[in-house]
């Protein structure tokens, strides 16, 4: 039995997609990813969702189409060259915050932040200010990182930190976790 397993696209990805593929960004989630990330938005009605890392907005694509009308996104990136195709292709989505900004600070400054769903894309809540943001997830929120299966463009030494990171995860008791081999490596957790 041969199956179409194919996924319908949001209406900006393409647009995005090639404006990233011309601006050298190499470092977007891929389309499997971005999938799973629009089914699990699909179930937080009214949500607040949070991604940390934009980059070009592929993703952030993703998230939107899978979040009702009621829910909001705020994406930050440290990164204005990238995150203006973002604000191209998704800025007049009333529902996306786009913000340019170093992640440390967004994140201390943002700590009484509370969210239903975030998307650690970046350093700064994955690698980096685990704890503060792992702090920001309401119960029974979405916890999502990807690329934890070995990349090419690793540096020297990274599959140590990814290693340290999935048992560091897998040792909270506030955190319920599966570990996906599947696209790039994908750990979803809920805050319980």
């Amino acid at each position: 039995m041969n199956q179409d397993i194919r996924q319908p696209l949001p209406a900006a990805y393409l647009s995005i997609d090639e404006a990233t593929k011309a601006s050298g960004f190499t470092m977007a989630s891929d389309i499997y990813t971005c999938s799973l990330l629009k089914t699990l938005a699909a179930s937080k009605p009214g949500g607040k969702f949070l991604e940390l890392g934009t980059g070009t907005g592929l993703s952030t694509a993703w998230i939107l189409d899978g979040m009702d009308a009621h829910s909001t996104l705020v994406s930050i990136d440290n990164d204005a060259r990238f995150l203006e195709i973002a604000e191209n292709h998704l800025g007049g989505d009333p529902r996306l915050t786009l913000v340019h900004t170093d992640g440390e600070d967004w994140v201390h400054t943002h700590l009484g932040e509370r969210y239903d769903y975030i998307f650690a894309d970046t350093w700064h809540g994955k690698y980096l200010l685990l704890d503060e943001v792992l702090n920001m997830l309401n119960p029974g929120a979405f916890y999502i990182i990807d690329d934890m299966l070995p990349q090419p463009n690793w540096p020297e030494g990274h599959d140590q930190k990814a290693l340290k990171l999935i048992e560091y995860l897998d040792g909270r008791s506030d955190l319920s976790v599966t570990k996906q081999v599947w696209a790039t490596g994908i750990i979803l957790a809920v805050m319980l």
